[in-house]
């Protein structure tokens, strides 16, 4: 369904963005204007096979996304495979502060790094071990309104909070499955009056909290139904609190109010295939053909494990990080929808 009107809101799909330059996209960051990050790690890496410096697609690219398909373009590539300084081996989580500086997490080398909105490489902090603000695979990464780096410390199941230097404040979470207890926690975001909202990959949920990590609030189930999560992967807040969960398992993405009420799902909607992707295709003639020999393309259409999902609260557009077909699916939320037939 390209437009859904449900519960008083109106989310309107709009298009892809996605091909050569953003492959394997497991983390969006949303920039000034049009500006957006999008975090890659490579895909032949997943199996173990290629942890070498010939491994592709582990990087940083600057993109600008417009409103209307054909309107990206490419800015250039940030950082490289690599464990020395500036590099990144296994990224899992991607920000940015007040000055677009872009902190990145790794969860290969344990550590954060940071680069200034040029590209050029600033500091980098952690180490692995499970002692104050050391790291065990740090997913998910947000910069607070005071600047803090909130992060995801997945293995040692809890969030810590350093500054933008790298200096620990504090941390909270550990191994369980009660209210404020994590396993594997994955992806954040951060919502109204600062509020923290983490992705509780192993135990199926979204949980809230506040700035100082007091429990607030779960979001979502195990299981496949409407409302139900399995092993989420991230989680984004709009500015009228509903709360996006990036149901990674189940190839979909779930909406929830402010108060956790199921709003929605959404399945991916690509009928058009990005600017990039048309233009791999169109290259080989080959491949032109065998697409138009399948029964159907509607499996192209959909979500593969989405990884990351964003607010872009300029645009008041949903960006989907569709993975494992290496683009990023937009919906806008629309405020001022009027269809006669439905408002007469």
């Amino acid at each position: 369904m390209l437009t859904q009107t449900v519960m008083g809101r109106v989310y309107d799909y709009s298009h892809a963005v996605g091909g050569l330059y953003i492959p394997q996209t497991v983390g969006i960051a949303i920039g000034e204007g049009d500006t957006v990050y999008a975090l890659s790690r490579p895909a032949d890496a997943i199996s173990g096979v290629a942890w070498n410096k010939t491994a592709i697609g582990a990087k940083i690219t600057k993109i600008t996304i417009g409103t209307v398909p054909g309107d990206e373009e490419h800015v250039q590539d940030i950082s490289r495979y690599g464990d020395a300084d500036g590099e990144i081996i296994w990224p899992a989580g991607i920000a940015l502060d007040s000055d677009e500086n872009i902190y990145v997490t790794d969860e290969w080398l344990n550590r954060v790094s940071v680069f200034d909105k040029e590209g050029e490489f600033v500091r980098l902090w952690g180490q692995g071990g499970d002692g104050d603000g050391q790291f065990n695979r740090p997913s998910g990464i947000a910069i607070d309104s005071r600047g803090d780096a909130v992060v995801v410390d997945s293995l040692n199941h809890r969030v810590q909070k350093f500054t933008k230097e790298g200096e620990f404040l504090a941390n909270w979470g550990s191994l369980g499955s009660g209210d404020g207890e994590f396993d594997s926690p994955w992806g954040i975001g951060l919502g109204e009056h600062g509020n923290i909202y983490v992705a509780d990959h192993k135990n199926h949920r979204a949980q809230k909290f506040s700035p100082d990590g007091k429990y607030l609030r779960s979001f979502g189930s195990h299981g496949t139904g409407r409302g139900q999560l399995t092993r989420p992967s991230d989680v984004t807040v709009d500015p009228d609190g509903d709360v996006y969960v990036c149901d990674w398992a189940n190839d979909r993405v779930q909406a929830y109010g402010p108060e956790g009420d199921f709003i929605t799902t959404f399945i991916g909607d690509a009928h058009e295939l990005a600017k990039w992707h048309k233009q791999q295709v169109d290259s080989n003639a080959d491949v032109v053909k065998a697409r138009r020999r399948v029964y159907s393309l509607e499996p192209e259409w959909r979500f593969a494990m989405p990884t990351a999902v964003e607010f872009d609260v300029e645009k008041a557009r949903l960006m989907v990080a569709d993975t494992q077909r290496g683009r990023i699916q937009i919906y806008n939320k629309l405020g001022d929808y009027l269809e006669a037939q439905f408002n007469l």
